[in-house]
């Protein structure tokens, strides 16, 4: 169930990062434009007034701002009612992609739900998130961190030098330095 809801969590981040676009965004039809896509339940609760930061007032009002989004009135929140349903073409990927920073603040027993102390708490979790000690959250500070390509790849991925994990590298030369000739050729 936790790991069903992991997925869950992690297919509508990495949806709602997908969707993020800087306001100078190509116009539809060009180039590189992407459909803009509404922000997870979650952000659109926490950020009142919709204009993309959470500030004091919506880091108070959090716990209350959240409690709304408890649909079944269970006193909890699960990732279905953080997140909403996966977007389209997302229902059953594999894909999992970093928690979002104020998920992970907030559910600080990381058992995928976020519970009624969890939300009394809301407030002081997500002031943890304000880097730059402004009183307020700004889309860097909320948003996970943008990453371009496979997972594992890349300076800042799992698999790259300033990351963890990922697969170690192949035993042997590297690529061109003693490698075999192509087409089964002997080396003389």
């Amino acid at each position: 169930m936790n790991t069903t809801m992991a997925v869950v969590l992690a297919l509508g981040a990495s949806a709602w990062m997908a969707a993020a676009q800087p306001t100078n965004a190509p116009p539809p039809g060009a180039p590189g434009w992407h459909p803009h896509h509404p922000p997870p339940p979650f952000i659109k609760a926490l950020d009142a007034n919709g204009d993309g930061v959470i500030d004091a007032d919506e880091i108070a009002n959090a716990a209350t701002a959240l409690k709304a989004l408890d649909t079944n009135g269970d006193g909890k929140l699960t990732l279905d009612e953080l997140l909403g349903p996966p977007p389209p073409g997302f229902e059953n990927s594999t894909n999992r992609p970093p928690l979002p920073p104020i998920i992970v603040a907030l559910d600080t027993n990381h058992d995928g739900v976020i519970d009624a102390d969890e939300l009394v708490n809301a407030p002081a979790a997500l002031k943890t998130l304000d880097k730059n000690g402004d009183g307020k959250l700004t889309p860097d500070e909320f948003r996970p961190p943008f990453r371009h390509g496979p997972p594992g790849r890349g300076p800042r991925g799992p698999g790259g030098p300033d990351g963890a994990g990922g697969p170690p590298p192949p035993d042997g030369p590297p690529p061109g330095e003693g490698a075999p000739p192509p087409d089964g050729q002997q080396q003389q």
